[in-house]
Order: structure tokens, then C-alpha cells, then sequence
């Protein structure tokens, strides 16, 4: 077992109509506000009015239009630029983790004078940011209990990752009843998005027996509201448990102790959709079932047997390889019962950048430190697999 750190300062509330509360959870940060968020579905839901008249009291300015894969230019810089010329106290970030990970840019950019890019590739440290406040509309990333985020410049095909102690929300509100008019296709993504998050933490070298348990039982969880709440828009139970399942699917606490995995799926996929700007859990799903079959050998074999026989309850006493290939299987159908495109080409995606992408991968992400060490040929090898 490794030595961990662990902090998850961000509040959690959760439940039917908790954002009556928000002005009273506001008011503590100051009365300037940033509202950002996205295309517009908050308005077909009324959540736009909502936060209007519960902020009526507030100065509140608007960045509209974050898009998912979040762009530096131009919502990141908008947003800078309007925090620092309207001296915002706070940000509040309505909708999806694309929404809030833009926000943690803003709110990082906003406290910096240099060039706020800097922050988000590591070349300058966070040392201070905006408090930021979220009501989450999509149950996927987990954006809303962690400190990370994911900034896309497309100028340069790059996807970013990036983190600070300083850019963890300081309140989450979480009304499942705000994920009801989300699309099929946008639950689909987001459960299997959250299923990548665990079975990046859940495949590594060292690992324990709590964290196993607490993976294996949230990965089943999420199959199975997940799928209820694809069938069934408006299953509260489902749409409630998918959303706090998202929610502790990427903090760290299903890894405490664990050794790093490398995270070598949002590796890969960050290519996919920093060239393609193609859905990122939809990218997960078809890169994570090549990525495992590519990795399966002696050194990964247990994980994969286990992985078989408690997520998915495949005979323990058939050969060990045969529990591997089937869990693979398995994996693949789930996602297909959710009517995710399980090949490349199904997304827009042909040979013809593969080389270049497993290349950008390769000198980006350091996937030879990975659970199991990719270089650029097998990168190249995972994505010519996937389409």
C-alpha cells in the first residue's frame, strides 16, 4: 500500500431543489458573479430563469457558449478577461464538467497576470484562483469534486490536463432532477465516462482490497442505473445514484494507497478528441476495450480475472485467460446496449492521422510510466485496433 495524501475540501449538496440555497452559499464569496455555461440547455429547462431570480440581488455577467472539450480560445480568455475587468468575487458554473472545467481555468487565469495557458501545461504554478460555486446539469466527469480540468487549444490539437489545490469547487449543487432532459446519447457518454474514470484507478500494479471493493461495486452500480436511466429518462433512483456515482468516480478516493495507473485511456483519448473534438466518453468506450486487450499478458492477467469475475460474475474456475477475453467482451457490450459506436470510423475517425496522433500521445502523456508501459507503436497499435 502507498502513502497518499487526501483532501476533498469541496461541499456537497445534493437532493430535489437544493439551489433554493444558492444566494445564501454565494453571498459568502461576494456579490460579483461570473455565470458561465453552455449551448442553451439550461434555458430549455428553466434553470437559466432559475439562477436568474435566485441572483437577482447579485451583479451577475454571463460567458455563454462553453462548448464541450472546452476551448482555450475563446471561452477560457473571454472569461479571464471579464473576471479581471468587472473585478468578479465569484464564479458559478451551470452545467456539464465542460462548463466547470472551463470555470477552473477562469478562476485560475483570473488571479495570474502572465498568460493563463501557462497554468493549464504546468510551465507556472496555480497559486491562486476565484472561488468557484457549480450546479451540475450531466452526470459524467466529476468535475464537481475534484481540482482538475481539461482545457482543448485548437490551434495546436492539444488537450490538457491540468490541477491545484486552489481550483477545487467550494460548493457543488446536485439536483438529479436537473439530468432528466439530458439526451441518450449524452447519458450514454457519461456512464461510460465515469466506468473509465474507476477502471483507470482500479487497473494498477498495487492495489487493495477496499479500494477493489469499493471499484468493482461502483462499476456495477453504473451499469446498471446507467442503463436504467438510458431507458428511462425519468427514473429519479437512477438518475440520483448514476449522478453521486460520477461524482466519487474521479476524486481520488477509489485510488488512496493505490500505485498510479497513468491514467493511459484519457492519455490516448485526449488525441482523439483534441484532433476530432469528438465526444470524450464516446472515445473512452472504444479505446478502452482495445487498450486492454493489447495490455493482457502475464503481468496484467489477475487484474483482468478479477475485473471478470467481480464485475461481471464469470465462472472463477474457467482458464484465466478465457475470464479475461470474456470480461473484454463484456465490457464491449455494455457499451453497446447503450448504442455507444464501438469503431473510430463510426466517429468521423479514419487512418490518416493515426501515426500523428500516436505520436502527439507518445511526447504528451508519458505513457511509458503507465500500469502497463506504452510506447508509440503500441499507441499507434491501440488505435489502428480501435477503428
Amino acid at each position: 500500500m502507498q502513502n497518499f495524501t487526501y483532501c476533498t475540501p469541496t461541499k456537497i449538496i445534493f437532493g430535489k431543489g437544493v439551489i433554493e440555497t444558492l444566494p445564501a452559499t454565494l453571498e459568502k464569496y461576494g456579490k460579483r458573479v461570473l455565470f458561465t455555461y453552455g449551448g442553451g440547455s439550461i434555458k430549455k429547462i428553466g434553470l437559466y430563469e432559475k439562477v436568474k431570480e435566485l441572483l437577482k440581488d447579485f451583479e451577475v455577467i454571463e460567458l455563454p457558449g462553453i462548448q464541450p472539450n472546452p476551448k482555450y480560445n475563446p471561452s477560457v480568455l473571454a472569461g479571464v478577461r471579464l473576471c479581471k475587468e468587472h473585478k468578479v468575487d465569484v464564479i458559478l458554473s451551470v452545467g456539464g464538467g465542460s462548463v466547470l472545467d472551463c470555470s477552473k481555468a477562469i478562476a485560475s487565469g483570473a488571479c495570474y497576470e502572465g498568460e493563463t495557458w501557462d497554468l493549464i501545461t504546468g510551465k507556472a504554478r496555480i497559486t491562486r484562483a476565484l472561488p468557484i460555486v457549480d450546479i451540475i446539469t450531466l452526470a459524467a466527469t466529476g468535475s464537481e469534486y475534484d481540482n482538475g480540468g481539461v482545457i482543448s487549444r485548437t490551434e495546436t490539437n492539444d488537450k490538457v490536463g491540468f490541477g491545484s489545490p486552489y481550483t477545487f469547487p467550494k460548493v457543488s449543487f446536485l439536483d438529479p432532477e436537473y439530468t432528466y432532459s439530458v439526451s441518450k446519447w449524452q447519458t450514454a457518454a457519461g456512464t461510460a465516462d465515469a466506468m473509465n474514470h474507476i477502471m483507470e484507478q482500479y487497473f494498477c500494479a498495487d492495489t487493495t482490497l477496499l479500494n477493489d471493493g469499493m471499484c468493482e461495486s461502483a462499476l456495477k452500480a453504473l451499469m446498471v442505473m446507467g442503463k436504467r436511466a438510458y431507458d428511462n429518462p425519468e427514473d429519479y433512483q437512477a438518475r440520483a445514484e448514476m449522478m453521486f456515482n460520477c461524482t466519487l468516480a474521479c476524486n481520488g478516493i477509489y485510488s488512496c494507497g493505490n500505485s498510479s495507473s497513468g491514467w493511459p485511456c484519457h492519455g490516448i483519448e485526449h488525441a482523439l478528441s483534441g484532433y476530432y473534438d469528438i465526444t470524450h466518453g464516446v472515445g473512452l468506450a472504444i479505446i478502452t476495450p482495445r487498450w486492454m486487450r493489447h495490455i493482457l499478458n502475464e503481468n496484467t492477467l489477475e487484474r483482468f480475472v478479477k475485473y471478470g469475475v467481480n464485475v461481471f460474475g464469470i465462472d472463477p474456475t474457467l482458464d484465466k485467460y478465457e475470464i479475461a477475453s470474456r470480461a473484454i467482451d463484456a465490457t464491449i457490450d455494455f457499451f453497446r446496449s447503450l448504442n455507444i459506436p464501438m469503431h473510430l470510423k463510426e466517429v468521423g475517425i479514419d487512418e490518416s492521422r493515426l501515426s500523428e496522433m500516436a505520436h502527439h500521445v507518445t511526447v504528451n502523456e508519458g505513457l511509458e510510466n503507465a500500469y502497463a508501459p506504452l510506447k508509440e507503436q503500441d499507441i499507434l497499435e491501440i488505435l489502428t485496433a480501435s477503428l
